[in-house]
């Protein structure tokens, strides 16, 4: 039982102001957080008007357990028995539902659309300030990384809206996979997801979906949603098809996608040709940053793609980094950027950059306290890939947190790791009532000296 509440004063505010630690308001993580549960309450609740529990309270109940990074649903469960001042306080929440009712009232939830508005209004509050803009490259576009992963995996417990394959033991595995993208930018680590696609069990066709018609799904609605957002898009080799290709072109995405030999011999045939008759542009730099490091060029504008559509074509770059132990590193793109000496080292950074989606997106929910791959449930229907999705939102809530709120930053900078921090946030949402999510990372970052401690 809590036996202290502890709370901020504006005065208080004003000091951490003047220090340089003030919170941009409409992009603090409690203005997120208001502003998520206003769209949850548009969502239309097909339940039986008698449901004990409000669609809105179940959606914001689980954007809290992942919010705070609550290893499973019995951990939130806990909370909500000990911490429901808090949970009110700070998320809004009236009926705080028990683990069942969470899982019942979330299943149904629909994958189409219900869910999008909070990632869309969270990016307009991002767009209202000056952080998104420093993140363009090439004359002002964002750079935005797709790829596959998968979330869930069993060989015992399924749903309708699982992939399914057949070991060569004759075991069948049932798994779930979406296709997810962010915004990232060369010497960031701050990433910007949005609404990830779901790579559902049936696609219509009476077959397995696959992550390439989830891509085309994902890019489609991210086109409708930011219909003038300069993008460039960057992806594995698995993009590098002529299909892909010509859904971005059509959607007016541009791209850098990886284009290995194996796949692309004929591309790989035209280009040795080009070189062979003088025709590919070839030079090398040194890094400033780091002047150990040898950059080697290779390009070429206006190439078909591959011999079933040599109307198709793109701009292929072959590059080599040699570094200072005489390692050789080797990547190659086609891009419908026309390339030149002159932005050739840009390119090749943001193609580079393309690992974000892996390590800083996907790496930090399996590894760094989101727990992706956990099992929360996966219900009758949707609720595992609901349960995805709120952790993505609530990941999008603590990257703009990280690129805007410097007592964010400065709490991050206390406890020295993402896991220490989120271990803190618990530990004082667990221990001290509280009003606010900056009240916490307030007290994270300078002492509980300064605020209203009072008895209970």
């Amino acid at each position: 039982m809590k036996t202290h509440k502890i709370y901020s004063t504006r005065a208080i505010q004003l000091i951490a102001a003047q220090k340089g630690k003030a919170v941009r308001k409409h992009l603090s993580a409690d203005a997120l957080i208001k502003a998520i549960r206003a769209d949850f309450q548009e969502i239309p609740d097909h339940r039986a008007e008698n449901a004990k529990i409000p669609l809105d309270d179940a959606l914001m109940s689980a954007f809290a357990m992942f919010h705070l990074k609550d290893p499973s649903l019995l951990a939130f469960d806990k909370r909500r028995k000990d911490e429901p001042e808090n949970l009110r306080s700070v998320y809004g929440i009236g009926s705080i539902p028990c683990d069942s009712q969470m899982r019942d009232a979330i299943d149904p939830v629909e994958l189409d659309g219900p869910l999008r508005s909070p990632f869309c209004t969270v990016f307009r509050q991002l767009q209202r300030g000056k952080h998104l803009e420093s993140m363009t490259i090439l004359d002002g576009h964002y750079l935005l990384s797709g790829d596959g992963t998968g979330f869930y995996s069993s060989a015992n417990v399924s749903s309708p809206n699982c992939l399914q394959k057949t070991l060569s033991n004759g075991t069948v595995i049932y798994h779930q996979q979406m296709y997810a993208a962010a915004l990232v930018c060369p010497g960031r680590k701050e990433v910007i997801p949005f609404y990830p696609e779901m790579i559902t069990g049936q696609d219509g066709l009476g077959k397995n979906d696959c992550e390439r018609n989830a891509s085309r799904r994902f890019y489609e609605d991210y086109r409708r949603e930011h219909p003038h957002l300069k993008t460039i898009v960057t992806e594995d080799g698995i993009g590098s098809n002529a299909p892909h290709i010509l859904d971005l072109k059509r959607l007016n995405l541009r791209f850098i996608i990886g284009a290995k030999e194996g796949d692309h011999k004929f591309l790989y045939a035209q280009f040795d040709e080009a070189s062979a008759q003088g025709r590919v542009t070839e030079f090398e730099i040194t890094d400033q940053d780091a002047p150990e490091v040898l950059h080697y060029f290779r390009f070429i504008n206006q190439v078909p793609l591959n011999q079933a559509n040599q109307d198709l074509l793109v701009n292929f770059m072959e590059y080599w980094e040699v570094d200072k132990n005489h390692q050789t590193t080797k990547f190659s793109w086609v891009t419908d950027l026309t390339v030149t000496r002159e932005n050739a080292f840009a390119i090749m950074k943001a193609g580079r950059t393309r690992w974000k989606i892996e390590n800083e997106t996907f790496n930090t929910l399996k590894n760094q306290g989101y727990n992706l791959g956990h099992n929360y449930g996966l219900g009758k229907k949707n609720l595992g890939a609901v349960f995805a999705i709120l952790m993505m939102l609530a990941f999008l809530v603590d990257q703009i947190q990280q690129i805007s709120c410097g007592v964010f930053q400065a709490a991050w900078k206390k406890a020295a790791s993402k896991r220490e921090l989120w271990e803190q946030v618990r530990s004082i949402f667990r221990w001290f009532h509280v009003d606010s999510m900056e009240t916490i990372y307030r007290v994270i970052a300078y002492g509980v000296a300064g605020y209203i401690v009072q008895e209970t």
